[in-house]
């Protein structure tokens, strides 16, 4: 309870200094964003973002209609996009449709890796393949997205990573093991890759981890 109200205070404290004195914004206009989950929730609420600043937008989702709907709310921003139907369970889509991107329309220069799921049980009443989907959408789609567009990037020395994690990757809780553990191997994933990054000297490619809290946007019922 301390460590959280601890970590609480500071990031209060922070957020304080930080909308007094605002950071300089990244320039993200002509980028081509790659928005994995986009088909709702905090993925929609990233590309729409994106579309404001002018990006370029590459939008995955494993559910046709939520993608239309996010695409249509981009272009009536003023972006240009393109939709790809892609399950994030199976590497073989993943790896498929992110071929077809690098030839059709170029290189990603800023890749969002938001796509999730989450099944809220106790460990024993939570079900092999849930389980199993857990960590091949959380964690490992973010690998195999990453290890198809960071060539690219490595080349350029110019890039952005982006892992959305979650609080249940740093705090756990109960009737949610497989989802923290699926999140915590995510905030590994982006320290490592940070780190690695670092060793390697391609300071020009940046890594940013989102922890979200709670949000009600139907990923979970009664959030």
């Amino acid at each position: 309870l301390l460590l959280f109200l601890g970590t609480l205070l500071y990031a209060y404290a922070e957020a304080l200094v930080k909308l007094l004195v605002p950071a300089r914004r990244k320039a993200v206009r002509g980028e081509l964003v790659l928005v994995t989950g986009a088909g709702r929730g905090l993925g929609r609420a990233t590309a729409r973002e994106f579309a404001r600043r002018q990006s370029r937008l590459v939008l995955w989702d494993v559910e046709p209609h939520g993608l239309k709907e996010t695409a249509a709310e981009c272009e009536r921003l003023g972006a240009a996009v393109q939709a790809f139907v892609v399950d994030c369970s199976k590497r073989e889509e993943i790896y498929s449709a992110a071929e077809k991107v690098k030839k059709d329309i170029g290189d990603v220069s800023i890749l969002v890796n938001n796509a999730g799921v989450i099944t809220a049980a106790d460990l024993l009443s939570t079900q092999d393949h849930q389980i199993e989907k857990m960590f091949e959408v959380n964690i490992l789609a973010h690998i195999w997205t990453t290890r198809a567009f960071l060539p690219a990037m490595m080349n350029n020395n110019r890039g952005h990573i982006v892992t959305v994690a979650s609080a249940a990757g740093h705090f756990v809780t109960s009737f949610m093991v497989a989802y923290c553990s699926s999140k915590f191997a995510a905030v590994g994933f982006h320290k490592a890759l940070t780190e690695e990054l670092s060793t390697l000297g391609k300071d020009g490619i940046k890594t940013t981890c989102v922890c979200p809290v709670f949000i009600n946007t139907g990923f979970v019922k009664n959030p």
